[in-house]
C-alpha cells in the first residue's frame, strides 16, 4: 500500500475531510469551523476538485492552509469537464493552484475515465507535473477495475505510479468489494472512499423527515433510489440505538473496517453536523459487529459470479 505523508514528513490520517460543500452548502464560517474541527481529530488529509462550488471550496480552502501547509496533505481533480487531455489538465490545474494559493499540490485526481482521451497522453502531463515538483502523488476517482489497470500500466511507461483510488463506498453502494477494494490491495493502491453516510442516507435523516441532497439533486435521489437502501438504513440506525452509537458514526466505522484499510472520506455542512463522523475516528469496530452490519445489505456477488465460491 501506498504510505503517503504530508511535506513535512508526517503519515498520512485515517480519514480525510473533504471540501465539496465549502461555498455552497457551508458558508466561509462554518467551513472554518469544519476544517478546525478536522485539524482538532488529527485529520490532515484536504480533498476539493476544480469543479467544487465554482471554485469556492478551492478558494476557501487555500484560505484555512496557509499556517499549516507542510503538515497537511492537500488533493484536488481535474477533468470533471473538459476531459483528461493534457491541456486541459495544465488550465485546470493552474487554476486549482491559483484558487489555493499554491504553486503545486500533493495529489492530483483525474476526476473520472474519459474514454476519448489516450491515457498516454494524460499520464505524460503527470510526469511532467511530478518530474517539476508539483504533485508528489497520483491519483484516480470514479475509474472501474479494469480502467484503473490500463492507467497502471500506461502510466509505468512514464516511470509513474497510481498512488490512490477514490471510489464510492458505502453500506448500501458495496461494488467497490467484487474487485475494486481488492485490486487496489494487491497492487498497494491506497484508497480514499468518498460518500460514507450514502448522500445522508445512513444517518437516518431522511427517515425523520429531514432535507437533504436526496430531496434536492436527481443524481443522488436516483444513485439511492431503491426501497431495501432505504430499509438498510432503518436497520442501522435501530443498531445504532442499541449500541448507543450514532448511525454516522457506525456507517463510517464500518467502511474504514475493511481489510483493505480505507481512508473515508468525510464531509458535512456544519461542525455539528460533522462531529459524528469524527467519533468514528475513535469507535471500536469489533468483529462482531461489523459483521452484523455487512448483513444489513446484500453482499456483491464475486468478479465471475461464481456464488459457490463465497459460500
Amino acid at each position: 500500500m501506498t504510505h503517503m505523508t504530508t511535506l513535512d514528513g508526517s503519515p498520512v490520517s485515517r480519514f480525510a475531510f473533504g471540501t465539496m460543500q465549502f461555498g455552497a452548502g457551508a458558508d466561509a464560517t462554518d467551513s472554518r469551523a469544519m476544517f478546525d474541527a478536522c485539524r482538532a481529530a488529527g485529520i490532515n488529509h484536504f480533498d476539493t476538485a476544480y469543479v467544487y462550488t465554482g471554485g469556492a471550496s478551492e478558494t476557501l480552502l487555500g484560505q484555512m492552509i496557509e499556517d499549516d501547509r507542510d503538515a497537511l496533505l492537500i488533493a484536488t481533480k481535474y477533468g470533471s469537464v473538459g476531459g483528461a487531455g493534457r491541456a486541459n489538465m495544465t488550465q485546470q490545474f493552474d487554476i486549482s493552484c491559483g484558487r489555493l494559493g499554491l504553486d503545486g499540490v500533493d495529489l492530483l485526481y483525474l476526476h473520472m475515465f474519459d474514454p476519448d482521451t489516450d491515457l498516454r497522453e494524460t499520464m505524460e502531463g503527470f510526469a511532467a507535473l511530478k518530474q517539476a515538483g508539483r504533485i508528489r502523488y497520483v491519483g484516480l476517482s470514479n475509474f472501474a477495475a479494469w480502467q484503473v489497470m490500463k492507467a497502471v500500466r500506461v502510466a509505468a511507461e512514464f516511470d509513474l505510479t497510481i498512488d490512490i483510488l477514490q471510489p464510492m463506498y458505502n453500506l448500501v453502494k458495496r461494488q467497490a468489494e467484487v474487485e475494486i477494494l481488492p485490486m487496489c490491495a494487491d497492487q498497494g493502491i491506497a484508497i480514499a472512499p468518498y460518500s460514507p453516510l450514502g448522500g445522508g442516507l445512513l444517518t437516518g435523516k431522511y427517515a425523520r423527515g429531514d432535507s437533504g441532497r436526496l430531496n434536492v439533486n436527481d443524481m443522488y435521489r436516483s444513485r439511492y433510489r431503491q426501497d431495501w437502501m432505504h430499509t438498510t438504513a432503518a436497520d442501522l440506525g435501530a443498531l445504532a440505538r442499541e449500541t448507543g452509537t450514532d448511525p454516522a458514526t457506525l456507517a463510517v466505522a464500518w467502511v474504514a473496517a475493511h481489510p483493505s484499510r480505507p481512508m473515508p472520506i468525510v464531509s458535512g455542512r456544519t461542525a455539528e453536523q460533522l462531529r459524528p463522523s469524527l467519533d468514528a475516528l475513535e469507535f471500536d469496530m469489533t468483529d462482531a459487529l461489523y459483521q452484523r452490519m455487512c448483513a444489513l445489505s446484500p453482499t456483491p456477488s464475486p468478479a465471475t459470479d461464481r456464488s459457490e465460491e463465497t459460500a
